[in-house]
Order: structure tokens, then sequence, then C-alpha cells
């Protein structure tokens, strides 16, 4: 553009874009929210600052003259450019969105640690029924990061080992183990550990499958998971015994006891998920967060599914 031309006006370019892709001025209308009368009114800015003509009218509508046809890629790129900065700086006002399990568990207590360290990051939490909806938020863009035990191709989604939480064992007061201050987990062997919230296809269930198989316990899933409170009652009443994480806070039952289980303490990993290419502005600092306290998995103390050792070592 030659000194002293006027810069173009990005209201009259998006009409442009609009016009050549609706082809009749009405349906871009329609589109960009403004009258028939404003589109042309745009055009014919546009034109006036270009210098040159865009469009010619027929009965099938707008079509392009040959210097439309050049400029609309450029076009295209302005508003596109454009688009980018408005999310960028949307972005920058939401809330960053954290995708957990349940509020009960370990991932939100890291949240918290985040958030009093970085009172300017607005933190959003989302719980969901983890890695199988997880996934496909983090893809569309609903939620900008997951904790979840991770399974399986992660396609275009990273991933930050998060933490290794210990296994305990839950059980009623009349219980044989009650007494115990730890178990050894190979005591668990030929026992049955109920635990109805393991949803078939689930990541935790997976989890607690190969750790049945490794340790000959058997993990009765039967129902109905009619909730925390229930449960607990449940197991306080001597339904059967079950395992929990060090950290979860379970509704408190005067009639249950938790054990530590040890040689080897079985860790449930957990790692923070995310899109490689579309980021929130603050999660970088929560990933960075996240890495410098970066648990690691010992072979001589901890126990962990084959699949799951390498991301934590």
């Amino acid at each position: 553009m030659q000194e002293g031309a006027a810069d173009l006006d990005l209201g009259t370019v998006r009409a442009f874009v609009a016009v050549t892709e609706e082809r009749y001025f009405s349906e871009a209308a329609a589109r960009l929210g403004i009258s028939q009368q404003a589109v042309s009114k745009r055009i014919a800015k546009l034109e006036s600052d270009l210098g040159l003509r865009l469009f010619s009218r027929t009965r099938a509508g707008a079509d392009l003259t040959e210097d439309g046809r050049a400029f609309l890629p450029h076009a295209r790129a302005l508003v596109g450019l454009a688009d980018q900065a408005r999310e960028v700086l949307r972005g920058r006002r939401r809330a960053l969105r954290v995708d957990v399990l349940d509020t009960r568990l370990a991932p939100v207590d890291l949240l918290r640690s985040f958030h009093r360290r970085h009172r300017d990051v607005d933190v959003e939490i989302v719980t969901s029924n983890g890695l199988r909806s997880a996934r496909d938020a983090i893809e569309r863009g609903s939620v900008d990061a997951a904790f979840c035990r991770v399974s399986g191709s992660l396609d275009e989604l990273g991933s930050v080992p998060a933490f290794l939480e210990p296994a305990h064992l839950l059980v009623s007061r009349g219980h044989p183990l009650a007494g115990r201050t730890s178990v050894r987990t190979a005591e668990l062997s030929g026992s049955v550990v109920w635990m109805p919230g393991n949803v078939p296809g689930s990541e935790w269930a997976e989890f607690y499958d190969l750790l049945g198989a490794a340790f000959g316990i058997r993990i009765d899933t039967s129902g109905p998971d009619f909730g925390w409170d229930h449960f607990v009652a449940d197991v306080g009443a001597g339904r059967g015994m079950s395992l929990v994480g060090e950290t979860m806070r379970l509704p408190w039952h005067p009639g249950t006891v938790r054990i530590p289980l040890v040689d080897p303490v079985p860790v449930y990993p957990s790692s923070l998920l995310f899109h490689r290419r579309h980021r929130h502005p603050a999660l970088e600092s929560l990933l960075r967060f996240v890495r410098d306290d970066r648990p690691v998995f010992d072979p001589e103390r901890h126990w962990l599914p084959e699949p799951d050792r390498a991301a934590f070592c």
C-alpha cells in the first residue's frame, strides 16, 4: 500500500470474506448480524480503500473479480489472525479449566497448592468419568487439562507425571486386620476386595485388575454404587474390605479403619494430560508446577503395573 493510503478496516475485510463464502449480500448480512445495507457499505469502502473492484453482481449472486480472487487468501488470513488474537485474549480472561475424576481425590489438593502460589490464575474444576471423557474434552477445548491415569495412545495430547498415590486398605473395626499399623500387600493373596466404583473399561478399574492379578486378589465390583457415604457405611458394617488412596478424603465413619499397604506399596499413577497445540496461557505455569514436584517410582518400595513405569522412572 502506498504511503498515505488508508489502512484496511477489519470489518470490511470480514464482510468481503462473508460475501465470498455466502455469495449473496443478504446471506452475508445474516451471518454477520448486520443489515444488508451495512454489508454493501463495507464492501464499497473496502473497494475504495484498495482502489479495486472485488465483486461483480449476477443473478447467481456475487462473483469475485480477478482482483477479488487474488485478495481472498490474504483476506482470510487477516480474519483468521484477528480471530486467533481474540481467542488468546479471551483465554487470558477465562479460568483455567481442569478435569478431575472426583473432588475428594489428590488432584484437587495439588490444584489448591498451585492456586495458592499463583493467585492471579483463576482455576475451574470440572468433574467427569476419567480418561474416557477427558481425552475428548481436551481435544474439543472444553477443558484445558485433566488429571488421570494415562492408558493407550494419546495422539496429539501430551502428559506430565503428576503423582503416585499409595493405596490403603479400608476395613471395618471388627475385621481381623483392623488392629494392624500396616499390611503387606502379599498378605491379601486369596482375599476379595470390594470396589463397586470400578467402572468397566475405566483406567482405574484396569489398574486394580492388574493389581489383583499380580497379588492374587479378587476384585469384586458388584454394586450398585450409591456413592461414598453409603460405600464407607457398608464397609463399616462388614460388607467387605476395600482399597482407597492415602490422601483421599473419605466421609468419616466410626466403624472404619484405614491401614497402609507395604512391601511393596501399590501406588496409583496420575498424570496431567493436555493438548500439545491449543493451550490456555496459564497452562504452562501449571505444567511447570507439576514438573517441579515430579514423583519418582521406586522399584524397591513401590508396585506399579508394567505399562505405567516408564513415565515415572
